[in-house]
């Protein structure tokens, strides 16, 4: 990744930073600057750890350069749900710090549900339907963020435009869902057409740019049940592991697992990567480090370091 960021950050460079072309710049390695930036947010975490536990100076100076590296290509992704996953990665540090990480999550599903019921209600999200002819795709990215709270952003608006749709369809299937890779043959037909946006043509035949809403989609209620179920063990599971260990390793590997499970979350909400071979993968390897960090801090492994303080 590190690699992979140089070479990025040199394309980059060449064309002046330009926001317009940073999906040109992160080719072949990424599909576009949401998977590239995905993958720099969740290594922050990991160096961020390796600092904390690395006794030797030299190389502790070469993480700081490392950590500095990958922040500089995260601001130049250009990718705000990477930025808002770095800031939910931050709280996280905090909130398994104070054993809150858990209720934290909990509280968030609550208030998403509330939310679903309000902007449902009176169907008052129609009073939020962007204008067509200003919901376009800005070349700076200055106008870019502009847009984006004050919802002229045409990724912002097409979100919610399929997002509308998504719904709808769990209302008709919601016990069993459509099936895998559903959601493009039958979602057109559930669009509010005040949110339609002039890229809902779709040509790339993308999904609903929420994993939460895809899984009720695919696999109904049922799955995406299931599926915040496990969410909650891990997060649960992070939290306790991180306070019942006393060795430094398996702490900071318990810490870091729950701070990029929290990133990967918040990266999910706004987009579908559980099932990429990159974020994907990602998730799969937090849960098994959890299971694999139980298991070493509980044998013979932690007994060794702590009997050997000069390791």
């Amino acid at each position: 990744m590190l690699l992979a960021a140089i070479i990025i950050l040199c394309r980059q460079f060449g064309d002046g930073f330009s926001f317009a072309r940073i999906n040109i710049a992160v080719s072949p390695f990424f599909r576009n600057h949401v998977n590239y930036s995905a993958m720099l947010v969740c290594m922050l975490p990991v160096l961020v750890a390796f600092f904390r536990v690395c006794p030797k100076r030299k190389i502790k100076l070469g993480l700081i350069g490392a950590i500095i590296l990958v922040i500089t290509a995260l601001f130049f992704s250009y990718a705000r749900g990477a930025w808002l996953a770095l800031v939910a990665g931050i709280m996280a540090y905090w909130l398994i710090n104070k054993r809150l990480l858990f209720y934290s999550y909990i509280t968030a599903i609550i208030i998403t549900v509330g939310l679903f019921f309000w902007f449902k209600g009176n169907d008052r999200y129609l009073q939020f339907a962007p204008d067509f002819k200003t919901t376009i795709f800005h070349k700076n990215f200055n106008e870019h963020i502009i847009s984006t709270y004050q919802l002229k952003d045409v990724s912002t608006a097409e979100r919610f435009y399929r997002w509308i749709a998504g719904v709808r369809m769990i209302k008709d299937n919601g016990l069993t869902g459509y099936g895998p890779n559903t959601f493009y043959d039958n979602y057109k037909g559930y669009a509010v057409p005040a949110y339609k946006t002039w890229v809902s043509d779709n040509p790339e035949h993308s999904t609903v740019h929420n994993y939460f809403l895809l899984t009720a989609i695919e696999q109904g209620l049922p799955g995406l049940f299931f599926f915040l179920l496990l969410l909650g063990g891990m997060f649960y599971y992070a939290q306790h592991l991180y306070h019942r260990i006393t060795e430094p390793f398996y702490k900071a590997v318990s810490m870091a697992t729950g701070v990029i499970l929290t990133m990967i979350v918040v990266l999910n909400f706004l987009s579908d990567l559980i099932e990429t071979d990159k974020i994907g993968s990602l998730f799969f390897l937090c849960f098994s480090m959890l299971i694999i960090t139980d298991i070493n801090s509980r044998g013979a492994g932690v007994k060794t370091f702590k009997s050997s303080p000069g390791r």
